[in-house]
Parts: C-alpha cells; sequence; structure tokens
C-alpha cells in the first residue's frame, strides 16, 4: 500500500482513496486504485527481473490503437526503487460480450499489415522475453523466432529429449509445407480469455498484448486452445476478411508456440501436448 501511495504521490501529488487487488498472475502485481475522483488500473513489478517489460506493453497498445478494439490508455510509465509501473485508463467490465463485432474488430486488425514478418523491437510473451527479427516468410520467422528457440530452451531445461529436439528441428524445416501464403498481420500476439474483457456496453477491450506481424491464424488458435470461438465471432470475421478454407486444420499447428510457451513456464504437464504435434507434422 506504501509504494502505490508513494507512486501516486510521485505522479498525481494526491492521495489514495481506495486501493483494491485484481488479478494480475504471476508476473504483475495489479490494482485498481481510486484518487481525487479518478480511477485507474496499476501495474507493479520487479525492474530488474523484467526490464523494460512495460514499455514494450505501451508500444504494443499503440498498435493496437491502429485497431477498431477499444483498448485502455496509457496514463503514465515509470519506476521508482526497484519497481516498474504501468497505470493505464480503468475499463469497468459489463454486459455479455458482442461476439459479432469482437470478430469484425480482429477481421479489422489483422488487415492492417506490413513488408516483413516480426517487429522492430522485440517483447515479451507472458514472463518470456519475445524475439521479433524481421523475416520475409512466415515459415522462417515461425521456426526461428518462436518455434526452435523454446524447444532449444525447453531442451536447456530437461523439459524434452535430444530426440525431442531434433523431432522439433524436422519439423521446422517442413513447417513451409502446411502454411499458405499470405500477407503479416498486425497481431494482439497472446489472445487468450484472460486478456480479452468487454465494458458495460459489451464491445470488446484487448489488454496484455504481445504484438507482432505474423500470420492472422495464430490468434485464432490461440484463443482456442483452452475454449471455443462463437461462430458468430467467426462469422463477422469472414464478412471482413475471409479465412482459407482449410484454417481449422492448422489449428495445431499454431497452438504449437503457445504450447511450448506453457511447457516453458509451468512444466512438464504440456509435454505430451508438445510432442504430439510435433511427431504429427514431422
Amino acid at each position: 500500500m506504501k509504494l502505490i501511495q508513494d507512486i501516486i504521490q510521485k505522479e498525481f501529488d494526491s492521495l489514495l482513496d481506495t486501493v483494491k487487488p485484481l488479478l494480475g498472475g504471476s508476473i504483475n502485481d495489479v490494482f485498481l486504485v481510486e484518487f481525487s475522483g479518478f480511477s485507474f488500473v496499476i501495474k507493479i513489478n520487479d525492474l530488474d527481473a523484467y526490464p523494460h517489460m512495460f514499455e514494450k506493453e505501451v508500444l504494443g497498445l499503440s498498435l493496437l490503437n491502429k485497431s477498431n478494439f477499444k483498448i485502455p490508455k496509457v496514463i503514465k510509465c515509470g519506476k521508482f526503487h526497484n519497481k516498474a509501473y504501468l497505470i493505464l485508463e480503468y475499463i469497468k467490465p459489463g454486459g455479455a460480450m458482442d461476439w459479432s463485432l469482437f470478430g469484425a474488430n480482429l477481421a479489422h486488425l489483422h488487415l492492417i499489415t506490413n513488408e516483413n514478418f516480426g517487429l522492430p523491437h522485440d517483447n515479451y510473451i507472458g514472463s518470456l522475453k519475445q524475439k521479433n527479427t524481421s523475416k520475409k516468410t512466415w515459415a522462417e520467422f515461425y521456426s526461428e523466432m518462436r518455434i526452435y528457440p523454446l524447444l532449444k530452451k525447453a531442451f536447456e531445461m530437461s523439459l524434452i529429449g535430444k530426440k525431442d529436439l531434433g523431432i522439433g528441428g524436422h519439423f521446422c524445416k517442413q513447417l513451409s509445407s502446411f502454411l499458405p501464403n499470405e500477407s503479416p498481420s498486425l497481431l494482439h500476439g497472446d489472445l487468450w480469455s484472460g486478456n480479452l474483457i468487454n465494458d458495460q456496453q459489451g464491445a470488446p477491450v484487448l489488454i496484455d498484448p504481445a504484438v507482432y506481424f505474423g500470420f492472422r491464424e495464430m490468434d485464432l488458435a490461440m484463443l482456442q486452445l483452452f475454449g471455443s470461438i462463437p461462430s458468430s465471432a467467426i462469422d463477422a470475421y469472414q464478412d471482413v476478411f475471409p479465412l482459407h478454407v482449410d484454417w481449422q486444420k492448422r489449428v495445431e499447428i499454431n497452438q504449437l508456440y503457445p504450447l511450448l510457451v506453457h511447457l516453458v513456464l509451468f512444466g512438464s504437464s504440456y509435454y505430451n501436448s508438445v510432442m504430439n504435434i510435433l511427431k504429427k507434422y514431422s
């Protein structure tokens, strides 16, 4: 509480009225703060453990602001002693999600394109650093910037064996044969249900981005990893930016990256899911 008060005093020269913890996961402490008639969300983490994480998040939110989605406004981003903090607009959640609007907005987001796959800067997905070095093709980017680096990390952590790493290498070599030729799309990059909320009118709101220019089916596959997407969302997406007729056949390939992220972050319970995909497509 004192840390939050010190930050509010520093940034706004004001005293706190109320502080309420919000669900923030294992990386950030997240609070709803109220003072002087204002309500903001403040996220706090260790400066040394996650260098420049919030600066990268600000850049990601700025890119998402080019879309039709509602995005929390950035109020302040700074450092206080050994802590980093990000202060955001508080968007009060409310009515049922407008899935048709979500689908249309996601399609418009994916219509934002770029010459190459990647991004001028690296960022984070969860607590993992995410390299975004530019590549001409999605197969190159997905194998060299996403799949193989995490396979190597999993191997170094003894989460997979040498034979598994070899299977992963063969998967990466085969990857281009499974993928259609598409231009890069701006992706949220970590689009699971926890990073998708809705305001009191039901309008979809995106938070906690891990943005880059990639293959648009990645966002759809991520959203299906622990649930399903309502048909109304898919229909609205298709009306704006039609998907390839066989897009569902690639869901597992596109889910491999978030599954590897979960393997590295949360351990061996994700091993079978990862290896089943690698063996199936190698």
